[in-house]
């Protein structure tokens, strides 16, 4: 799986996806792409096929009770996943990490083709996650 990960989060997890297997990882600013905005991004994103990690969520699945129906994954009909690691602002590096080694533990092999995958810390300091289709399977 090739992850590219987002500026909003330290490389330092691009690096640690190398480590976990993920040789072809990297992170926004190393590919030049520092400041670009989130319409711009997707276009990179969805071109290099990579499986985009955020703590964006909103602004990339829409949001949390309805996810696809906003956001810049609304544009793909398919995109190679969504990885995104939601928790208070200011996330250290240990949170990140800790979040990320997570995803990448349930993922595995798996690859996350038109998927999400969210991974939360919420107020209680409980980690849970959610995989979910998008853009939504028709039933």
């Amino acid at each position: 799986m090739k992850l590219l990960i987002d500026e909003c989060l330290s490389p330092a997890l691009a690096e640690h996806a190398r480590q976990r297997g993920h040789g072809e990882s990297t992170h926004v600013v190393w590919r030049g792409w520092a400041g670009t905005k989130d319409w711009e991004l997707i276009a990179h994103i969805l071109d290099g096929d990579w499986t985009f990690v955020t703590r964006n969520a909103v602004d990339f699945r829409g949001p949390v009770g309805n996810p696809g129906t906003t956001g810049q994954y609304t544009r793909a009909e398919i995109h190679a996943g969504l990885i995104c690691l939601v928790g208070a602002e200011g996330m250290d590096l240990a949170l990140q990490l800790e979040l990320f080694d997570h995803a990448l533990d349930l993922i595995g092999d798996d690859s996350l083709i038109n998927q999400v995958l969210e991974v939360v810390l919420d107020d209680d300091g409980y980690i849970s996650m959610r995989r979910y289709a998008l853009p939504p399977q028709l039933e």
